[in-house]
């Protein structure tokens, strides 16, 4: 586990759910910047959708306050750690010690990030000379 976090860095160049890969930078005509990301807005519009799409699994000791761990075993990322905080109705890092716990199958969690991740219209967006 001490070498955890260079993995994690190196995984999360190569993971298609990394966040960074999705900041497309665009400018509107209007001169507004759009950094798009999966925010609570995609996540509350598609809480549903990925409670269905989920197993409830006993709560192994090993996550008590480390949801990013939970995230790890299932997902192979650390990064979904908050959905999963929300999905299972936890507001805080030091709730999290549950009897069972949701967790959404990655198969809805890419769904639910093609939503959040619209392609743009090419007509009301310009390249951006950084």
């Amino acid at each position: 586990m001490a070498d955890l976090i260079s993995t994690e860095a190196v995984q999360n160049l190569q993971s298609p759910l990394d966040i960074e890969k999705f900041g497309q930078r665009w400018k509107t005509e209007n001169g507004l910047f759009t950094f798009p990301d999966p925010n609570l807005l995609t996540l509350d519009k598609n809480l549903y959708y990925l409670l269905r799409h989920s197993e409830e699994v006993p709560f192994e000791n090993q996550y008590k306050y480390k949801p990013d761990y939970l995230s790890y075993d299932y997902y192979g990322t650390v990064i979904l750690w908050e959905m999963l905080l929300y999905v299972n109705n936890v507001f805080s890092l030091e709730d999290f010690d549950l009897n069972t716990v949701v967790v959404p199958s990655l198969e809805a969690v890419t769904f639910i990030i093609q939503d959040s991740f619209k392609i743009p219209v090419p007509e009301d967006l310009q390249s951006i000379a950084w």
